[in-house]
């Protein structure tokens, strides 16, 4: 989705990478940021967390007529659905990111 969004074309791809794997784990209650995914990634979860945060508001405010195919495709069973899953109340987000 952020292909899509100019605002993240100066994000370098890591560290959008880790941010949308640190939002994933949280949103499924699989964890937060361990010390192996910062000394691999090279970011800490403070680091991530602005960002996460955009990530998060554009999965909540995204526009329904923009990338409709890339939903199509995710929200299959073989991608485990993921597109159907609703984004995270920002208010229980930003309590789950101070946990990490």
């Amino acid at each position: 989705m952020t292909l899509q969004e100019y605002d993240y074309a100066r994000e370098s791809p890591s560290k959008l990478a880790a941010s949308c794997l640190l939002l994933a784990l949280t949103m499924k209650n699989l964890g937060g940021w361990t010390p192996t995914l910062e000394y691999y990634s090279g970011y800490s979860a403070q680091d991530l967390h602005p960002l996460v945060k955009r990530l998060n508001f554009l999965l909540t405010y995204q526009p329904r007529d923009k990338l409709n195919t890339v939903r199509s495709k995710y929200s299959h069973r073989v991608f485990f659905e993921v597109a159907k899953l609703t984004p995270m109340d920002m208010l229980k987000l930003e309590e789950a990111l101070t946990r990490c």
